[in-house]
């Protein structure tokens, strides 16, 4: 089985070397850039399996590396920042970004999200390949994608798997823990605040009723089928 490689774009080379030599103790192949307009290059030309990329970068910042990145190639991205607001997260999420981790963090958090988010991945890529079809929406596996009414949206694995698991029983609501424990593989990494950061970029990619709420209680699929 292949190691998986993992792009580090970080321009403090302390924090970027604590990074690489962690992961490469946990068989991750690695190579790590210091600054925006590399890491595009790099991702093109080596075309890494995850990026862990610092929001702060000289030349472009992380934001701005993420929406190139994905606008060539569909890759999983855990940004890294020392701010924790809803806005950043959204404006994370909105951008193609897949999990969002706030220094500083613990070298173990790190690659347990690393992991979450591969995993999530793979197991998209592993189901269904005639695709999942609620209402007007269609979920992709193979493109980690969706469309609606023929246009086509992009998810990350998190929000593909989110929706794609309330899609599969359209009947029901979940409670916001429950969607932890199911859709995000390691509960510790995310908070009810995640959850519906989640619903929120789901909502403004794809329209406000793919997903309903019911206050109180949780989340359910609110595309009619």
């Amino acid at each position: 089985m292949t190691s998986p490689r993992i792009l580090v774009v970080e321009d403090d080379p302390t924090i970027a070397e604590a990074i690489a030599a962690r992961l490469r103790s946990e068989a991750f192949v690695v190579e790590m850039v210091a600054d925006g307009a590399e890491a595009v290059r790099r991702c093109r030309d080596w075309r890494p399996d995850l990026v862990v990329l610092d929001v702060m970068l000289p030349s472009l910042d992380g934001h701005e590396v993420c929406r190139r990145i994905q606008a060539e190639r569909y890759v999983p991205v855990v940004m890294l920042t020392a701010r924790d607001t809803e806005t950043d997260l959204l404006v994370g999420l909105g951008v193609g970004a897949d999990d969002y981790i706030t220094k500083p963090f613990s070298p173990r958090e790190l690659v347990a999200r690393i992991r979450a988010v591969l995993r999530r991945v793979e197991r998209t890529s592993s189901s269904d390949p005639k695709g999942l079809r609620i209402g007007d929406v269609l979920l992709d596996p193979a493109a980690h994608a969706a469309s609606r009414a023929g246009n086509p949206v992009h998810l990350t694995p998190t929000e593909f798997a989110l929706l794609a698991h309330l899609a599969t029983t359209p009947g029901q609501i979940f409670t916001r823990e429950q969607l932890l424990n199911v859709v995000w593989d390691w509960p510790g990494a995310a908070t009810t605040r995640t959850v519906d950061s989640h619903v929120r970029s789901l909502r403004s990619k794809l329209g406000p009723d793919c997903v309903r709420t019911v206050h109180g209680v949780g989340y359910g699929c609110g595309v009619r089928l």
